[in-house]
């Protein structure tokens, strides 16, 4: 399998670097200087002790080659794979210093980016049939979206917004900054944006958004039967979007009310990190 992995916007080479740097500061692994003989060979495993679906494995074996270059690895699944616990995810052979000084950022990065695809996995099964589409949220860590939309990708979610750049997204403090609704979505319209989504939390604020321009509404916090109702005036004019209050004990009834999507930001700040290791054995 090719360990080749290119995701727009996001440099791998510079995220290893700048991991790598951080963690070996200016002495570097002394423990592994001091312990391992310098012609050291391992082998080893990585696996998942949970049932997981996984995600950063590509990014994980950049780190191992870019302390050894010569290092031997096979995938054995691949990124969006369910798997069940104890399954052995990759095997590697080479130096032992190199690889456990890359063990932590490469564990760190498959951990985070696996427990983020197992969440979204979880919450797309929940809705599954009722025609709603799980979206992602810009609730990231800084630094991170792009590896982290990467995740819910793999997860079975959809981006959405992976930046302030691509839409306009009229929020309640925007409202109060503008005076309303109508007048913040117009100003949206006046500037030249083609999609304008605008936050709504009241029945009445759907006509004017509409009339305005908006081209997506975001419903939030709305209780199921406000949802209905929303869903039922909007009567397939523009996508809908409910946010707020998901979980994953609440998502299936809010996607059930209609709406073209749900949004949860808690597919990227909540995520518990996946239990995946990497045991070594002496080569």
């Amino acid at each position: 399998m090719s360990h080749v992995f290119a995701l727009p916007g996001f440099d791998l080479d510079a995220f290893v670097a700048a991991t790598l740097a951080e963690d070996l500061g200016d002495e570097g692994d002394v423990t592994s200087a001091a312990v391992i003989p310098a012609d050291a060979m391992f082998a080893g495993v990585m696996d998942s002790r949970d049932a997981i679906t996984v995600a950063g494995l590509p990014i994980a074996e950049a780190f191992f080659r870019a302390l050894d270059p010569e290092v031997e690895i096979e995938r054995l699944v691949e990124d969006g794979d369910r798997v069940v616990p104890g399954t052995d995810l990759m095997r590697l052979r080479g130096r032992a210093r190199a690889l456990l000084t890359a063990e932590r950022p490469a564990l760190n990065t498959v951990q985070h980016l696996s427990g983020i695809a197992t969440m979204t996995r979880a919450y797309v099964d929940a809705i599954a049939g009722t025609g709603a589409t799980l979206l992602d949220t810009r609730k990231t860590l800084p630094g991170l979206r792009r590896l982290e939309k990467y995740a819910t990708r793999m997860g079975g979610a959809t981006n959405h917004r992976m930046g302030l750049w691509d839409a306009a997204m009229i929020k309640d403090n925007h409202v109060a900054v503008a005076g309303s609704v109508a007048e913040a979505a117009r100003r949206a319209v006046a500037a030249g944006i083609a999609r304008i989504i605008v936050e709504v939390d009241r029945i009445d604020q759907i006509e004017p958004a509409l009339a305005a321009g908006a081209t997506h509404l975001l419903l939030d916090n709305m209780g199921l039967a406000t949802l209905r109702e929303a869903v039922a005036l909007v009567a397939g004019r523009v996508p809908t979007e409910a946010s707020g209050g998901v979980r994953l004990d609440t998502i299936r009834a809010i996607a059930a009310t209609g709406v073209t999507y749900v949004s949860a930001g808690r597919l990227t700040q909540s995520a518990p990190a996946a239990d995946i290791g990497v045991d070594f054995l002496q080569g």
